[in-house]
């Protein structure tokens, strides 16, 4: 008989399966067909497959976004500043003018622990997604360089991903030290004021002396761009410094980059 089970029960099991008579071709497909799932799981299953492939393609794309954009332009900002720092020491020479996409100076934001190179133009794909942060100066948006005698210094830079240089600019205080340093020279603003929220299409504040900065005359002024609020591009934010020292660099780094 079957393991664990009696002598007898076991024949009588035997005797009713070989009683059974075979089936039938057609019985056979019929069932066959009966154990195949409808169109209905069909077509639940490909839908759900597709919701999974779907949220894995965003959660790659959000990782690349948030995370591999900033690991990649940290490197090309750095290499950069290096490249730039180099032709400094060797005595290279920068031209008056600048070719789009040129580095010239780098940006110490040093209560955000920020430096970053500074680049002719504001071409995302040349500037601004390499980690750099770009100077307003083709058309009707050119700014003046840092050592023109007056005029206004405008930057603009990315607060999310592609490095992110301005993620914390709205954290700057009145007084906060903003440090321009070029080949010759360090150029040292103070942070004046702030515009949390203004249109893309503001561009007067970029003008020699912005209505809405709380400047009354022609000075030295900066003045730091980028998107708002966090992880879009609907708006703009807006800080602006004024010029309190313009210090050569064979008199060594000024007190803000020391202390």
């Amino acid at each position: 008989g079957r393991r664990g089970a009696p002598r007898g029960q076991s024949a009588e099991v035997e005797a009713e399966e070989s009683s059974k008579a075979p089936l039938s071709r057609v019985e056979a497909r019929r069932q066959a067909r009966a154990r195949k799932p409808g169109a209905a799981v069909i077509a639940s299953r490909a839908i759900g497959e597709i919701f999974i492939t779907t949220g894995v393609l965003m959660l790659l794309f959000v990782t690349y976004q948030l995370w591999w954009t900033n690991v990649r332009a940290h490197a090309q900002a750095n290499q950069a500043a290096s490249n730039l720092q180099d032709d400094w020491a060797s005595g290279k020479r920068n031209p008056g003018t600048f070719e789009p996409g040129q580095g010239f100076a780098l940006l110490h934001i040093p209560k955000l622990d920020v430096v970053v190179p500074i680049a002719e133009g504001i071409s995302s794909k040349k500037v601004l997604d390499r980690g750099m942060v770009g100077h307003y100066a083709e058309g009707g948006l050119k700014t003046a360089m840092p050592d023109a005698k007056t005029g206004n210094f405008g930057l603009a830079g990315h607060r999310n991903t592609h490095g992110e240089p301005f993620r914390y600019i709205n954290k700057l205080e009145p007084g906060d030290p903003i440090v321009v340093e070029t080949q010759d020279k360090y150029f040292v603003y103070k942070m004046a004021s702030i515009l949390p929220v203004t249109s893309p299409s503001n561009v007067s504040v970029l003008d020699p002396v912005p209505k809405q900065s709380g400047f009354k005359g022609p000075g030295r002024y900066i003045t730091l761009t980028t998107c708002t609020p966090e992880f879009t591009s609907k708006y703009r934010m807006i800080v602006w410094g004024k010029m309190v020292e313009e210090r050569p660099r064979s008199k060594g780094k000024p007190d803000a980059l020391v202390s």
